[in-house]
C-alpha cells in the first residue's frame, strides 16, 4: 500500500525570529499550514521534526522558546514527532524504523531550511530509497556567504539547494502537485 507521509522539519518559533537571519518565502508557513490541513483531513500521516541544539546560544538550545513549535504546526496526538541534535532527521532517531512499521513508502517534504536540514533529511530518504517530494513553495533559506566569501541571497541558497535536490534525491513540485498525491477518496476538508 502506498502511504504518503508529510514530513515538516523545524517550524519552530526560533526561525521567525529576526536573529535568524534574511530569508526567502515569506508565504512558507501559509503554504505549509494548507498542506498540514489537506493531510489531517485525508487522514493521512504527519511527522513533525523538531531541532534540540546541542549548543548552548543556539536559537533552539532546549527549555527556551525557541525550541518550541510554532503554534500554526502544533503537532496532534496522533503524529509523529522527531526531535534532532543534527540537521538529518534520520540520524539517531527511529525515523526510518517508525516510517516502515507504517508502511509509508513517499514523502512529502517540507520547512527549513532548505540547504540545511531539508536537504540533508532529503538526501537521506532518497538514498534510503524512499519516494521523495519537495514542494518548493513550503521551503525557505537564509542568506549565506558561499565558499569563496559571496554572499548568496535567500533566493538563490534556495534554488541551489532545489537543484541539487531534484532528479537525484527527490522531485521538487508545486504544493498543488502535492495535493495530488493524497487519495481522493479521503480529502473532505470540513467534512
Amino acid at each position: 500500500m502506498n502511504h504518503v507521509g508529510l514530513m515538516i522539519i523545524d517550524m519552530q518559533q526560533g526561525m521567525s525570529w529576526p536573529q535568524a537571519g534574511e530569508r526567502n518565502n515569506p508565504q512558507a508557513e501559509r503554504n505549509i499550514a494548507e498542506l498540514l490541513a489537506h493531510w489531517r483531513a485525508s487522514q493521512a500521516p504527519v511527522v513533525h521534526v523538531r531541532h534540540l541544539s546541542t549548543e548552548p546560544d543556539s536559537l533552539f538550545w532546549p527549555e527556551q522558546d525557541g525550541v518550541l513549535f510554532q503554534e500554526a504546526f502544533e503537532p496532534l496526538d496522533d503524529e509523529k514527532v522527531i526531535e534532532k541534535s543534527v540537521p538529518d532527521a534520520f540520524i539517531h532517531s527511529e525515523l526510518a524504523d517508525w516510517l516502515a512499521e507504517q508502511q509509508i513508502d513517499s514523502l512529502v517534504i517540507v520547512g527549513v531550511s532548505t540547504n540545511n536540514s531539508v536537504e540533508s533529511t532529503v538526501r537521506s530518504a532518497g538514498n534510503l530509497g524512499f519516494m521523495v517530494y519537495v514542494v518548493e513553495n513550503a521551503c525557505f533559506a537564509f542568506e549565506k556567504e558561499d565558499f569563496f566569501g559571496l554572499l548568496r541571497s535567500a533566493d538563490e541558497v534556495h534554488a541551489m539547494s532545489l537543484a541539487n535536490l531534484h532528479g537525484e534525491y527527490a522531485t521538487v513540485i508545486s504544493q498543488d502537485e502535492a495535493f495530488a498525491l493524497l487519495p481522493k477518496d479521503k480529502v473532505e476538508l470540513g467534512g
